[in-house]
């Protein structure tokens, strides 16, 4: 393999900007397209549509988690990356606070509908969806910052 094309494929490889998309690809498809999509189906009952709901979610949490621990990693071995610790550990804080929380809450509320009860007012749901925008925005900025780095011939990874 040529050595220049070697260090190129290295250098995006060590650098956050590519999970960094993904991971906002998976959140921009099951929380902002999918999820509102679902309650427009007019041959899904809403106990059903939250139960599927509530498998997308853990199913999303589990998947974010990987790509929080992958996104760890690669800015602990890319220097240049390092100036994104901040943001991605506000991410990190996001996924407590839903995983402990917010998912947990939700289901519980989930279960209550499906049984034919109305949950109490919460607000669990106003704040998992502006964490979820935060989310967005946490991670188009570290993507972005990421592909400056690696135009800045930082590479993510020196």
């Amino acid at each position: 393999m040529n050595p220049d094309l070697r260090k190129s494929m290295l250098a995006i490889i060590r650098n956050p900007g590519w999970i960094s998309f993904i991971w906002l690809g998976m959140v921009l498809g099951v929380s902002v397209l999918s999820t509102p999509i679902r309650f427009t189906a007019t041959t899904i009952t809403r106990p059903i549509a939250l139960d599927v709901g509530r498998v997308t979610f853990a199913a999303l949490n589990k998947a974010e988690f990987v790509a929080l621990i992958i996104t760890l990693i690669i800015i602990q071995i890319a220097g240049s990356a390092r100036s994104l610790w901040i943001p991605v550990f506000g991410l990190a804080l996001i996924m407590i606070a839903q995983t402990a929380w917010l998912l947990p809450e939700l289901g519980a509320r989930t279960d209550m509908i499906i049984a034919g009860s109305e949950p109490p007012p919460s607000i669990a749901h106003s704040v998992y969806s502006v964490l979820e925008i935060a989310k967005v925005i946490l991670l188009s900025y570290i993507g972005f910052q990421s592909l400056l780095l690696l135009n800045q011939g930082g590479n993510g990874g020196s």
